[in-house]
């Protein structure tokens, strides 16, 4: 269940006095989910309050599965970026239970290429983000149907382990994202946020920076390959493409 507590009722109760309209909002929120355990019905409860007041600092105290971090997400890179990059520092609130939330997917929406689709399913699963799919569904094509199925992408997502992903770190216009995966695989995204083929050029992968010794062994989790990587190999992703790794056997 998504409940939302509207602006309008703390201004109204609370005219001028935002600390008084957070604890009013905090204190809506803990009523409904008295009452939706009340219930004794299994639950999930999500806040949709944009990321007011610190949510994911609180939201668990007043029953929270998930809350949203961000505004709504529109269908285009720019809104996607930016709500994914609100989640760099908040992996310590999330975890098995309770979740941040950078909003729906917008994958198979407006004019996202394939090479964007794929981006954004790849980094909400980094973010072990809830994947809601918020396309039309009956009606999409078989290439934005086989990027919400793929398997390997999902069980990042789905990880047991529940840890969300972190920045590493930034070279230019292209990010590398880590996430720490059940029975010690590892997680890495690679994504360039750059409108050119080659906003970092040539972009470099650095797996000491990652905590990590090569040579290694990664699989290519939307081209199904093995893929050899070492220290400072030089990687050259399109615009807004993303290489979605899974690193096995880590060292």
């Amino acid at each position: 269940m998504t409940c939302s507590f509207i602006p309008e009722v703390m201004q109204k109760q609370a005219p001028h006095d935002p600390p008084a309209q957070m604890r009013l909002m905090h204190a809506a929120y803990a009523k409904m989910a008295k009452a939706l355990k009340a219930t004794g019905r299994p639950i999930v409860y999500s806040l949709c309050q944009y990321g007011w007041d610190a949510v994911w600092e609180w939201a668990p105290s007043v029953g929270g599965n998930l809350w949203r971090t961000t505004s709504d997400i529109e269908p285009n890179m720019y809104s996607i970026y930016a709500n994914m990059s609100v989640q760099a520092g908040l992996a310590s609130y999330s975890g098995p239970g309770h979740w941040n939330d950078p909003d729906m997917l917008e994958v198979g929406n407006g004019e996202l290429t394939l090479a964007e689709n794929r981006a954004h399913f790849s980094m909400w699963a980094m973010l072990a983000a809830p994947l809601l799919a918020g396309n039309d569904l009956p009606h999409m094509k078989p290439e934005i149907r086989d990027i919400l199925t793929n398997r390997d992408v999902i069980a990042i997502d789905q990880d047991k382990l529940g840890k969300q992903g972190s920045r590493a770190y930034v070279d230019g216009e292209v990010e590398v994202w880590t996430r720490q995966l059940a029975g010690g695989a590892l997680a890495v995204a690679v994504l360039n946020t750059g409108d050119t083929r080659y906003s970092t050029h040539p972009f470099h992968l650095y797996l000491s920076r990652l905590g990590l010794h090569g040579p290694l062994t990664a699989r290519d989790l939307w081209s199904g390959k093995e893929m050899a990587l070492a220290e400072g190999m030089p990687l050259e992703p399109r615009t807004h493409e993303v290489l979605l790794l899974r690193i096995a056997e880590p060292k």
